[in-house]
This record gives structure tokens, C-alpha cells and sequence, in this order.
């Protein structure tokens, strides 16, 4: 497969560490949440698989391009309408999410609006862009900040304040049945894939997608979920975390660089979140642009 397709797929799983998925997965840590992983692995990889196989036999076609070929018009264009404002909506909660932390954690003088907007001016030129030059700045964020993402993890799982006692305590409830909320939230973290609806005109050639493709989403996945879920875990305890908003934000301020310019990890890390929510609006906006401009003939429309 393309390096692209794997950007898709793990910026959405980056950027939804710190938004409400492990929150709510946390929430549910005595009931049923360590079940509810192991399946929402195993759905979110079907979906994955799914997903890739459905695009991959059609090289270069985006979803609208094929509901055109298929269906009637009266079916697509409300389904493409819905699909639209779902994406548009998927962007502005991560805009919305890290508006909060940046005025609770680093600008809590400046309003939220102007944060807001800021942040939408920054985005809104490159939802316009050809496809393939979205996918290359995502190249380049991507690319310059996995060295920071590697540090981080290496850091968390190296960390003297990380409590494995806590984390076998946690692993314990995997006996409790499943929990809707914990499966659907584990789910999304899986959904980056879902944007080949329109980035599938990027892979004009079809891509060799077999056991060894399965076998590294399959590691990214639990190495994601586990790291998600459990390290928070590690570091607070199965009842502090509880109180917590923001469970990664209070685990990376747990980790301390003391020989570093900068000793608290904390800001690392939102200024990572920050390139990583960039990019995960980004990709958002661009699917519900290009859907917008298919529904209303505005294709020609390019940057």
C-alpha cells in the first residue's frame, strides 16, 4: 500500500488520543471497557479491510463517481449531502476540542473566538487544494513530527512514574461484557480510512493490499488502542483517572525531560496535538469540500 493510505489512517487514530475517545473509554474502565477494546479491534480492522478492498478495485474513482454510475439521483444526493455535513461537522469538534485546551492550557487571556478563527484561517485555504497536494502537506507534517510522536511513546512506556501494577489491576475487567459506548468510541479511531471516499482519486493503480498490509494494521491497532487506553492508567490509577477531563494532557505532564530546554512534556505535546488536529481538520474539510462541490457542480473549482 501507499504511504498515504497509511497517513490517512494513523493521523486519525493521533489526533483522536486526546479528544473524547479516551475519555470515554476511561469512563467505562469498570464497565466492560477492556472487552469492549478487544472488540472494537476487531470491528474497526473488518472496517479497515473492508474499506480498502471496496477502493482498491476501483483505482482513481472517489465514492460520488461511482453512486453516479450506480444509483439514481434522487438517492445520491441526499446521501452525499449527509455525508458532507458529517465530515464538515468531524473537522469543527477537533477545532473545537483544541480551542478549550489552548485557552486552558497555554492562552487562557486570549477569547475563544479569535482562537477559533485563527485556527479556521489556517485550514480553510488548504480544504480547496488539489487532493494530491492535501496528501503532500500532509506528508510533510506528518514526516517532521513522527520523531516527536516515537519520543513521547518511548518516554511514556520508559517512565518511572508508570505503574504496570495499575495497568494488570485494569486488565483484569476483561471478564465484564462489552459496552456500546466503549466499542463505538474504540471504533472511531479506526475511521481515518473512511476518507478514501475522496482521496481514492489519489491511487490511480491498484495497490497490493494482502497479509503483510493486514499484519501491520493489525499491530498499529492494538499498539494505538493499548497506548491509549492503558498508559493513562499507568500513570494515574484506575480511580484518580477517573477525574480527570483530559487524561492525556495530565499523563504527559507527568513526564519530565530534565536536560531538555523545555522540562515539562506537556507543551511537546500540545504543540504536537496542535499539527496533528491541522491535519486531521484538514482532511475533514477537504472530503466535505470536494462532496459540496460535487453536489453543487463547482468541481472546477481548484487551488
Amino acid at each position: 500500500m501507499s504511504r498515504f493510505y497509511y497517513y490517512l489512517v494513523m493521523i486519525n487514530m493521533i489526533a483522536n488520543i486526546i479528544s473524547a475517545v479516551p475519555t470515554i473509554l476511561l469512563r467505562y474502565r469498570n464497565d466492560g471497557a477492556v472487552l469492549s477494546l478487544i472488540v472494537g479491534i476487531i470491528l474497526g480492522l473488518v472496517i479497515v479491510i473492508v474499506y480498502t478492498k471496496f477502493f482498491n478495485a476501483f483505482p482513481g474513482k472517489t465514492f460520488p463517481e461511482l453512486l453516479v454510475q450506480t444509483t439514481s439521483k434522487w438517492f445520491y444526493y441526499p446521501l452525499l449531502f449527509f455525508m458532507a455535513v458529517m465530515w464538515f461537522i468531524a473537522g469543527i469538534s477537533t477545532l473545537i476540542t483544541y480551542s478549550f485546551l489552548l485557552i486552558r492550557y497555554l492562552t487562557p487571556d486570549i477569547p475563544i473566538m479569535l482562537i477559533g478563527l485563527t485556527l479556521i484561517l489556517s485550514i480553510i485555504f488548504g480544504c480547496f487544494m488539489k487532493t494530491d497536494r492535501v496528501l503532500y502537506t500532509i506528508e510533510i507534517v506528518f514526516v517532521i513530527n513522527f520523531p516527536i510522536i516515537i519520543f513521547i511513546i518511548i518516554k511514556a512506556y520508559t517512565s518511572k512514574n508508570l505503574n504496570w501494577d495499575f495497568i494488570r489491576e485494569a486488565m483484569l475487567h476483561v471478564v465484564q461484557a462489552p459496552n456500546i459506548h466503549a466499542v463505538s468510541s474504540s471504533i472511531f479511531l479506526f475511521l481515518g480510512v473512511v476518507n478514501l471516499v475522496i482521496f481514492n482519486r489519489f491511487f490511480t493503480q491498484k495497490q497490493n493490499f494482502g497479509l503483510k498490509q493486514i499484519i501491520v494494521l493489525v499491530f498499529i491497532a492494538i499498539a494505538t488502542t493499548f497506548t491509549t487506553y492503558f498508559i493513562p492508567i499507568g500513570f494515574h490509577g484506575s480511580e484518580s483517572i477517573g477525574e480527570l477531563v483530559y487524561p492525556w494532557i495530565a499523563t504527559s505532564d507527568s513526564m519530565r525531560m530534565r536536560y531538555f530546554v523545555i522540562e515539562r512534556l506537556v507543551y511537546v505535546f500540545l504543540l504536537l496535538y496542535l499539527s496533528m488536529a491541522f491535519l486531521s481538520t484538514l482532511i475533514h474539510w477537504h472530503v466535505a469540500v470536494e462532496l459540496f462541490k460535487f453536489i453543487f457542480k463547482l468541481e472546477k473549482m481548484k487551488f
